[in-house]
């Protein structure tokens, strides 16, 4: 997956926009459901323009270690909690449709943990069942 698609893919999400909180070099893609004021939690973060092109996702604990575990293109974040985000290498090892699934993963994870009446607001179906 390129820079391009990544990034256009994060921001279809319903309520993700791009923010630039640590610089113009590093995308940090949120969702925000709420109005102005209220917190917007950030699902993905990535330096777009960086060689080799690297993005951190929230991810499951259990399922985070699955992953490290079976592709070598997916560690522990850094600089982040690693027990809860993974980074992914997307030099081309890893399906587009992978990344996609654990960049909505992500935001799945975020927009669970928003209060009730932003998660209504986002029209959003909830966590698959497992």
């Amino acid at each position: 997956m390129d820079a391009a698609a990544l990034r256009k893919y994060c921001l279809s999400l319903t309520g993700a926009y791009e923010d630039f909180p640590f610089g113009p070099e590093s995308s940090v893609f949120k969702v925000r459901a709420g109005g102005a004021g209220r917190p917007a939690k950030m699902f993905a973060l990535t330096a777009l323009a960086s060689e080799p092109l690297m993005i951190s996702l929230k991810c499951e604990p259990e399922l985070a270690l699955q992953l490290r575990a079976a592709h070598p293109e997916i560690s522990g974040a850094w600089h982040m909690n690693k027990t809860h985000w993974n980074q992914l290498d997307l030099t081309g090892n890893l399906e587009d449709e992978l990344v996609m699934n654990l960049v909505e993963d992500s935001y799945d994870l975020v927009v669970a943990s928003l209060p009730r009446r932003d998660r209504e607001a986002l029209a959003w179906k909830g966590l698959a069942e497992s």
